[in-house]
């Protein structure tokens, strides 16, 4: 085999004519670009470290200018722009305060969070959740959800601006559709068919029951709420519509009391051997995780799955302690990680685990906004609000779920949706 000689440049140098001092030159020229790349890394850790204290001292800023925000007076003279960016910082801060640990203490908080879990009644501060949210008038989610009451993020695969060429999509619609996305989503991630028997846990206004009832008509499906009101629309509701009342029992009990309450135990009785538990946005107001997938793994048959919705932040966990949000509409609650579920896995082994965008909570929370601001403006929602809230409170709480919808749209919306994000788990019962 004959080897040509290497073909080199005009000006390149052969191996056989390099010297010491080239070496030596090569050596030095490495170490200066190599000082040069250490200080733009020097720099962009310094320009790191001074965002963070400047987005720190902006949270505690817009901290102290909370109470204007909240404030039924003041807030009215804030643009939603500002309220937003304030909003923003104060995400932008949360993560910074989530994230400044290494990942080997990340995981020792991740494991004590777990732990204390495990030694937490199943559920706290039940009562507030259900006055903050539960108990509110179904009128009011008339004028604030979906025509399905949905009270959960929807789904958003299409472009929300645009129905068709020309034609604008209005929220109402836009809204629908993204509902009905989801639904038909937790069908077929949870495999639901026709005859099976269904619990919906959590089932709030009865969107998922309601679903059921109209594409699965044979279905018989148990839906368990701790809220009465809940209980008479979802009945009222799927009699108006024509579906087989027969084939679905509300249940009215408050799950913190699964375990030691005799009114409980009985409603209870006779919730077993289903082929699937559906919980749609509940879990994130549990604590105990093992006693909660005890008790619903004694609802399933011997080859039953529970299919779970639940919002999480894609890495951490944390308890809903103090601030606004914990004291006016998510007391006792708890934000999970995406992989908090599976240090519970005594009852349950993971089937599939899915992970959807936030973006598509932060257009679901924009909707609702939007459809509450419409009826304020009609006069149709002071009325409903000061039934719920009191006389002459109607306009306060107008701007507490206001700044509700602000809030929870701009932390799913946060980093594209790539940060706190909605999970989707399909658990096999052991």
């Amino acid at each position: 085999m004959i080897f040509s000689k290497p073909c080199l440049p005009t000006g390149a140098m052969a191996y056989q004519d390099v010297r010491p001092h080239h070496i030596l030159a090569l050596y030095s020229t490495y170490h200066v670009l190599s000082a040069i790349l250490s200080s733009s890394r020097l720099i962009e850790k310094i320009k790191t470290h001074l965002s963070n204290h400047a987005t720190t001292f902006i949270s505690k800023l817009s901290d102290i200018c909370l109470p204007l925000v909240y404030s039924p007076i003041t807030s009215y003279l804030l643009p939603d722009a500002l309220i937003r960016y304030a909003i923003r910082v104060r995400c932008s801060h949360t993560l910074i305060e989530l994230g400044e640990h290494t990942i080997e203490l990340d995981q020792e908080r991740k494991m004590e969070i777990a732990s204390e879990l495990k030694s937490m009644p199943i559920a706290i501060e039940t009562q507030s959740a259900n006055d903050q949210h539960y108990e509110v008038p179904a009128r009011f989610y008339d004028l604030c959800l979906g025509p399905n009451k949905k009270y959960s993020s929807g789904l958003w695969p299409f472009k929300a601006s645009k129905l068709g060429k020309g034609k604008h999509m209005t929220w109402d619609e836009s809204l629908e559709k993204s509902e009905v996305a989801m639904l038909d989503l937790y069908m077929q991630r949870a495999g639901i068919k026709d005859g099976m028997k269904v619990v919906d846990l959590g089932c709030g206004w009865g969107s998922v029951t309601l679903h059921v009832a109209k594409h699965f008509p044979n279905c018989k499906i148990t839906s368990i709420s701790n809220s009465h009101s809940q209980r008479e629309y979802i009945l009222n509701t799927a009699k108006e519509r024509g579906y087989n009342v027969d084939n679905i029992r509300v249940i009215t009990c408050d799950a913190s009391k699964w375990e030691d309450d005799a009114y409980c135990a009985e409603k209870l009785q006779g919730v077993e051997n289903n082929d699937r538990v559906i919980s749609i946005e509940m879990f994130e107001h549990m604590k105990n995780y093992s006693v909660l997938f005890k008790k619903v793994n004694s609802f399933l048959g011997p080859d039953g799955k529970l299919f779970v919705h639940v919002f999480t932040h894609k890495d951490h966990a944390y308890h809903f302690s103090k601030g606004w949000m914990a004291d006016t509409f998510f007391t006792g609650g708890t934000m999970p990680s995406d992989d908090l579920f599976l240090y519970f896995a005594e009852h349950f082994s993971i089937a599939n685990h899915w992970r959807v965008n936030g973006s598509n909570y932060e257009k679901t929370s924009n909707a609702w906004l939007a459809l509450m601001d419409r009826n304020w403006k009609s006069g149709e929602l002071k009325p409903v609000l000061e039934e719920a809230y009191g006389e002459g409170k109607g306009y306060e709480w107008y701007v507490n779920w206001r700044l509700f919808y602000l809030a929870c749209a701009e932390l799913f919306g946060m980093n594209g949706g790539e940060e706190w994000i909605v999970s989707h788990y399909l658990f096999d019962k052991r």
